[in-house]
């Protein structure tokens, strides 16, 4: 059984793709609390941002899924480059630079914790039995 999945896109971000990535990159595989956590004491403006779909993907999965958000992890994060506003810097001689404002477009996707499965109770007599088969074997 696939876990559910619930996502959301901030789209034309008014920061360099390259910037955020440096934040996503700190809360992927994170459980959403620990990654509210670091987003909260990252200072860097993208974090804001991150927090902010971080924050929309988990309504998305309570509201629409009906998942429970303790359970909740960021399955996946990534960040696509946007559109490029250019603008232009005079330069010495007559000349002009081009200045590019690049934009960002920011999914972030939770999921449930899977389930884990119950564990064998370990007997200790049986463990120690194996243990001294094992020890057994080996030659000096």
């Amino acid at each position: 059984m696939e876990a559910k999945t619930a996502q959301a896109v901030a789209k034309y971000v008014r920061t360099s793709p390259r910037k955020v990535r440096q934040v996503i990159d700190l809360i992927r595989g994170k459980s959403v609390a620990d990654a509210f956590a670091i987003l909260k004491f990252t200072p860097v403006k993208s974090a804001a941002d991150v927090a902010k779909v971080l924050k929309s993907a988990v309504a998305n999965a309570e509201h629409n899924y009906e998942m429970n958000t303790a359970d909740l992890y960021v399955q996946t994060c990534f960040v696509d480059q946007g559109p490029s506003m250019k603008r232009i810097s005079p330069r010495a001689q007559g000349r002009a630079d081009v200045i590019k404002k690049r934009m960002s477009h920011i999914t972030v996707i939770v999921a449930e914790k899977p389930a884990k499965p119950a564990a064998a109770k370990k007997d200790p007599k049986a463990a120690a039995a194996k243990a001294d088969a094992n020890a057994g074997t080996k030659e000096g």
